[in-house]
């Protein structure tokens, strides 16, 4: 009955219960999703890589809290809450992730070889494709034969 005091003081809270109550009471957990902090990729940009690393060591923690208070039957807010953690897992991730690849493109910026990862994906039959280099390469044979016989200029009368 506690867990549910707590769900209604959020769902009240909100700006549009006193207008149209069923709008984020029907909405359910819209109204705690909210309540919970989330982190924007844009904020999470601006971080260095162990400053995301940290951020990213508390939230798992954070995840685990409320799986055990999942377990012991927490409030429902604390249940609702375990999605926008796992999100925002997902998002410094995702950031750290990004980060991390742009780093190594700079790296390999102008050298010969390219790990595999950071080469276009494509399909398989453009990447076993000749390059325009290869495919413009002659062999003797076939140089001498076009220096020998060049083709044939015709001069066509205008009828």
């Amino acid at each position: 009955d506690d867990a549910l005091l707590g769900e209604e003081a959020i769902v009240a809270s909100c700006p549009c219960f006193r207008s149209a109550p069923l709008s984020c009471a029907a909405a359910g957990r819209e109204g705690i999703r909210d309540a919970a902090m989330k982190i924007k990729a844009h904020e999470l940009r601006t971080k260095n890589k162990s400053e995301l690393l940290k951020t990213l060591e508390e939230l798992k923690n954070e995840l685990a809290q409320l799986r055990v208070a999942k377990v012991t039957g927490g409030a429902a807010s604390k249940l609702a809450k375990i999605g926008v953690v796992r999100k925002s897992i997902a998002r410094v991730l995702t950031v750290y992730n990004q980060t991390q690849k742009a780093k190594l493109r700079e790296a390999y910026a102008g050298k010969k070889f390219l790990p595999k990862d950071l080469r276009p994906k494509q399909t398989r039959a453009l990447r076993r494709a000749l390059t325009p280099a290869e495919r413009g390469r002659k062999t003797l044979k076939q140089r001498k034969r076009e220096q020998n016989f060049p083709q044939r200029k015709y001069a066509v009368l205008a009828a």
